[in-house]
């Protein structure tokens, strides 16, 4: 369903497992990043008006998914540590369209968005059916099940917007690179991507 070149390394969920803390720290600051992420796009985009309707609900969600982590932290007696670089994000982020036209620039915002949307999805069913702590099972099947909509959404605007060829070809072009970046980075159970 996903499209993701490469699957996560099924060790990952036992790495996090070592790692609660973190792990939940890191992906409250992803939940935080999605929110920020939906406003900046409306706030660049105000004439979309497919794009506003769209994500206008999305950041409350995001939002939500945030409040969510910090009461699982909190259940366990865990607190929010600092945010950390997020290489994976950082990785991606370099490979946005710079300069030229600005439906080349629009798309690959969309599209980033989406595959981060899509490599949390991927990340939280494993957790569902991996984590020995029944709790964070369910709680993250819940969000996978919204994070799977988040990732059709940003390409469901992109076609909105841009020919949906075009969608297809750069998608392609983002899952591949995508999967080079996760075969360059450490494997690390601390961190959510």
């Amino acid at each position: 369903m996903l499209g993701l070149k490469l699957p996560t390394d099924p060790r990952w969920v036992n790495l996090t497992e070592k790692s609660i803390e973190e792990v939940l720290t890191d992906h409250a600051y992803c939940e935080q990043k999605a929110t920020s992420t939906c406003i900046a796009l409306i706030q660049a985009y105000p004439d979309k008006q497919y794009l506003v309707e769209q994500l206008t609900p999305v950041v409350n969600e995001e939002w939500v998914h945030f409040r969510m982590v910090l009461k699982e932290l909190e259940k366990r007696s865990l607190k929010l540590g600092f945010q950390r670089k997020d290489e994976y994000v950082n990785q991606l982020q370099q490979f946005v369209t710079k300069g030229g036209k600005f439906e080349d620039r629009f798309l690959d915002r969309l599209l980033m968005a989406a595959l981060i949307e899509a490599r949390s999805c991927e990340r939280f069913r494993l957790l569902s059916e991996g984590i020995s702590d029944m709790e964070l099972r369910e709680f993250y099947r819940k969000l996978m099940v919204a994070e799977a909509h988040h990732y059709t959404m940003f390409i469901d605007i992109a076609k909105t917007y841009i020919d949906t060829e075009k969608v297809k070809a750069r998608w392609q072009e983002w899952l591949h690179r995508e999967a080079e970046i996760m075969q360059s980075l450490e494997l690390r159970g601390d961190r959510v991507h």
